[in-house]
């Protein structure tokens, strides 16, 4: 019986605007206090849910691959995963047009709006990692995450980033992105995608 493969990608919500940056009660002294990394890395707001963020890459993929595009990636589109808290998801599709997704979620500029009256707000979708099984996603996922709480602790000027790579390089430093000098690596903008996905290797069944 032939299997279909799918493509995972992990997508972090980058935000260059902070959402009440327009308002004049802002104080730019206070955002300006903020590491870089976390000006970007921001929470994104509670509204967005999968189904939302699902039904706008297929109006994406719509509107820059047409209804052609749209009928080959829609019935295996599916957002697995959506974290609002760390703005990260994972994105599952057809191993065969992961890269009309890509596209798509390369072109978007906005969050997918709930209701009319809400003001569109500015973002970018990076895609950092593809991925032939969901287990290899989640994996990456959780190192990007330590990797950049470290680079934000480095940032800030904290001392306790030195106590924090010594935790968690004990049990794998490579899967925290920390290199053989001690020092963690700076992982936070590469796109990475699996060597063992290229050469068309089988993965074990994820149920999906």
């Amino acid at each position: 019986m032939v299997r279909i493969k799918h493509r995972y990608l992990l997508v972090h919500i980058l935000y260059p605007e902070s959402a009440d940056s327009q308002s004049k009660n802002t104080s730019d002294t206070s955002e300006k206090s903020l590491p870089y990394l976390v000006q970007f890395h921001r929470p994104s707001p509670n509204e967005l849910t999968p189904q939302l963020l699902a039904r706008a890459i297929r109006d994406q993929v719509l509107l820059l691959y047409g209804d052609y595009g749209l009928g080959l990636v829609s019935s295996s589109l599916n957002v697995k995963y959506l974290s609002p808290a760390t703005s990260t998801a994972i994105i599952r599709c057809s191993r065969d047009q992961y890269r009309l997704v890509w596209g798509a979620l390369a072109y978007m500029t906005h969050l997918p709006k709930n209701s009319k009256q809400a003001p569109p707000r500015p973002c970018v979708m990076q895609v950092v990692r593809t991925s032939g099984t969901i287990k290899k996603a989640e994996q990456e996922a959780i190192k990007r995450a330590r990797a950049a709480i470290l680079r934000t602790k480095r940032e800030s000027g904290d001392g306790s980033a030195d106590g924090l790579i010594g935790l968690f390089s004990q049990p794998d430093e490579e899967a925290v992105g920390v290199s053989g000098n001690g020092k963690a690596r700076d992982i936070a903008g590469s796109d990475v995608s699996d060597e063992e996905d290229e050469m068309d290797v089988e993965f074990e069944d994820e149920g999906d």
